[in-house]
């Protein structure tokens, strides 16, 4: 675990996949042929208090959603990036607006689509119901599947590894 937690001291942007990881993979289509996702609300306040922190957050996402652009607005999730069937290109061009490299960056994933993008990130990280093979290749995975809380548990590693967790669950227990 120390291995862990001194890759995700160093992390300054998480990228999450989209279905099966902030959300549980299903997909719900309306008789109107609207897609609908739910989300977790748990996961987005540790997006958000993660973002609090200065870490900087993105999605790459295979599947391209209206309801992902709204979420992600919400969260104010800047990166986002939508209908990546190969996500390399996308997380080299992040990477590069960002003047990041790869040691820096979190990678969040559940399917096998994911593995290229994680197969180069300073801390690759599974969700606890990713496809074997994912979780095989990742440097650490959730106890949480996604969509499920997943989420919340990495953005709580990383705030954990750069001491940031702990000053702000402190100021929830002294009501600030």
């Amino acid at each position: 675990m120390q291995d862990i937690l001194e890759r995700a001291a160093q992390i300054r942007l998480v990228i999450f996949d989209v279905d099966g990881v902030l959300t549980d993979g299903s997909l719900y289509l309306g008789d109107d042929g609207l897609e609908y996702k739910a989300f977790n609300a748990r996961d987005g306040h540790g997006m958000v208090l993660l973002q609090e922190t200065g870490v900087r957050l993105a999605v790459i996402s295979g599947r391209r959603s209206e309801a992902v652009r709204i979420r992600m607005e919400g969260l104010g999730v800047a990166h986002v990036y939508q209908g990546q069937r190969d996500k390399l290109p996308a997380y080299e061009e992040l990477k590069r607006a960002l003047g990041l490299t790869d040691a820096v960056i979190a990678y969040v994933g559940d399917d096998v689509i994911d593995l290229p993008v994680m197969r180069r990130v300073g801390l690759a990280i599974a969700v606890g119901d990713a496809h074997p093979l994912v979780r095989q290749h990742a440097h650490w995975c959730t106890s949480a599947p996604g969509g499920r809380g997943a989420a919340r548990e990495v953005c709580e590693l990383v705030m954990t590894a750069q001491g940031t967790l702990e000053p702000i669950n402190r100021g929830y227990l002294q009501g600030a």
